[in-house]
């Protein structure tokens, strides 16, 4: 037996795929896997199938045409493409997530296209595809031209490299968004914004603050998981993680979103406190608020919190107003980009 790739275009009506399956199926082909891909033309069956070594391309041609396929593309196939598209489209992603500058080779990899090539900005590049090319935004700037000599693409495949696209764009954001801050001491920490991966590190990260630093960032109690990964990446705003050598989270701080008004919340581990990493954290949250347009910044904090409130004025912190034991400091926003801050370290 050996392995084949057949793709067919069969009229999207009741029945039509199984004239296709049952004209296979008299030569002894077992479907191992088939996806269908719906375009304007009809339907397009992509089957991978375990064919009787006697039967040749010319063979399975006859069998699709018998069975009511045109536009027929027949090729032999790798054992590895035994693996089902969801699956080998996840394995990329997850490569593209260590490795974003491979997004050619992973392109190729998933539409097992014949070439990749970068084309610098221009007004006809628009993301799309027709026949073997498809045109695709480079995160990097530029587009990328994938092609094959067949099958044409599908809409489905297209949607497919699109997400993977997106995949390497959101990684390479990340990287390029990471700062390096050195510290009084000579240490150096990175700042970075969080994602839902880290969500390990920070439960790590409370469990290394003392019961009063907790008390005081969460009055209510420590937040469940659940919680916790909104916090992560909350809608509309924005969290960063301070990050030592060796990966550990050191400080965490939030900007939460709610319509125009944005709240600051920030926590930083005992042994790191007094170090300036409150300060920078928020400096860089209040500038992600100006540019977002939140009209006003606020935060919340215990009134005998001191550390706190001295990192709040050292943002710019306006009218504080009292009610009980906690405190609402109003923080103006940013008045200048983040590249143009020289964080202070703490006093």
């Amino acid at each position: 037996m050996a392995l084949w790739r057949v793709r067919a275009t069969v009229d999207d009506r009741p029945g039509y795929l199984s004239v296709l399956t049952a004209s296979l199926a008299l030569r002894s082909v077992n479907i191992l896997a088939v996806q269908v891909h719906t375009t304007e033309e009809g339907a397009v069956d992509d089957f991978l199938v375990d064919a009787p070594d006697a039967l040749t391309e010319a063979d399975l041609l006859a069998a699709v045409a018998k069975g009511r396929g045109h536009d027929a593309f027949v090729t032999r196939a790798d054992p590895q493409a035994l693996a089902d598209q969801p699956t080998r489209a996840l394995a990329l992603a997850g490569r593209l997530v260590h490795e974003p500058d491979a997004l050619g080779e992973v392109l190729v990899a998933l539409l097992d296209a014949t070439e990749v090539r970068w084309r610098p900005e221009s007004a006809g590049d628009r993301p799309g595809f027709h026949g073997g090319r498809m045109t695709l935004a480079d995160p990097a700037g530029g587009s990328l031209e994938v092609l094959r000599a067949l099958p044409g693409f599908t809409p489905a495949e297209f949607a497919r490299a699109q997400a993977l696209v997106e995949v390497a764009a959101t990684v390479q954001r990340r990287h390029r968004d990471q700062v390096a801050m050195l510290l009084p001491d000579g240490s150096e920490v990175v700042l970075r914004p969080a994602a839902l991966d880290d969500l390990a590190a920070v439960r790590e990260f409370h469990d290394e603050c003392s019961p009063a630093a907790l008390r005081q960032r969460f009055p209510g109690g420590l937040p469940a998981d659940t919680r916790l990964r909104r916090l992560l990446e909350p809608a509309g705003g924005m969290t960063l993680l301070a990050v030592a050598p060796g990966g550990a989270v050191v400080a965490m701080a939030s900007l939460l979103a709610e319509g125009d008004l944005g709240e600051l919340r920030v926590l930083v581990t005992d042994d790191w406190q007094r170090r300036g990493l409150g300060t920078a954290l928020l400096r860089r949250l209040r500038s992600h608020a100006a540019k977002a347009g939140m009209a006003a910044l606020v935060a919340h904090t215990g009134a005998g919190n001191a550390g706190m409130l001295r990192t709040l004025r050292r943002v710019g912190a306006g009218p504080i107003e009292r009610d009980g034991a906690m405190v609402t400091v109003t923080v103006r926003a940013a008045a200048h980009p983040v590249g143009e801050e020289t964080p202070a370290p703490s006093a």
